[in-house]
This record gives structure tokens, sequence and C-alpha cells, in this order.
């Protein structure tokens, strides 16, 4: 049976920890080697902005970064580690739960999404870089 996107994002975060942008940061501040994944296109990451030292790995893109059989050239050395604590966002959570869910499916062990995806974030009135 076909699914919506509505319906994979709902089936992602049940699979997947899904955190408040408060405790995302507590995790950021708690453990430096804590990696924020940006899941959004380049191009759409004005006007909303960015999380502080989030890497935008665009969420098309993200299983080719990550994998460990791929050529070199090809990954992302900052996605290598399967132990590596990561949280993703996006625009509004949901391509951070498809992401989360993705890396979850590949083998790493550590990974949360941020309710709400940045927009969540920036309403809980945490920073930004960028945006408008």
């Amino acid at each position: 049976m076909a699914k919506t996107f509505r319906q994979m994002v709902a089936e992602a975060r049940d699979a997947v920890t899904v955190i408040s942008p408060q405790d995302a940061q507590q995790r950021m501040q708690q453990d430096a080697n804590t990696l924020v994944v940006d899941v959004r296109e380049p191009n759409d990451l004005q006007p909303l902005g960015v999380i502080p030292g989030a890497v935008n790995v665009p969420l098309g893109v993200l299983p080719i970064r990550a994998d460990r059989e791929l050529p070199e050239r090809m990954r992302d050395e900052r996605l290598q580690d399967r132990a590596r604590p990561v949280i993703t966002t996006c625009g509004g959570g949901g391509q951070a739960a498809l992401a989360a869910k993705l890396l979850v499916d590949m083998g790493f062990t550590n990974v949360a999404m941020i309710d709400g995806g940045t927009t969540g974030w920036k309403n809980a009135g945490l920073p930004v870089e960028g945006g408008s």
C-alpha cells in the first residue's frame, strides 16, 4: 500500500527518539562530539536560519554520506562513527524524522531528532545563525 509523506513521518517518529529543542541544546552542551545534522536543501536554510554548529547534509544524500562502503570521496567523515551522538533537524521536523530513522537503519546507535525541527528550536527562543 502506498504511503504519504505524513504517514512515513509518523512511522519514523515512532521508531526514533524525539527530543525537545531544550533537550537537544543540553545534549550539545554536555557532549561536544554531538553532531547536529540539518537535512534541508542548502537553498532552504534561509530565511529560518541554522542551529549554531549544525552541519548541512541534505536528506537526499545522507545515506550516501553516511555509508561506510562507498568510495571515501563520497562519504562524510563526520558520519562514519556509528556510536557518535547525532541529532537531526530540518525546517519543521518531518525530514528530520526520516533522517533519524534512516541513520538508525544504517546502524547508528545514538540518534535523536528535534521535535519541530529548527522552527521548534527557534520558537523555543534558542539561537539560530542567519535567518531573517
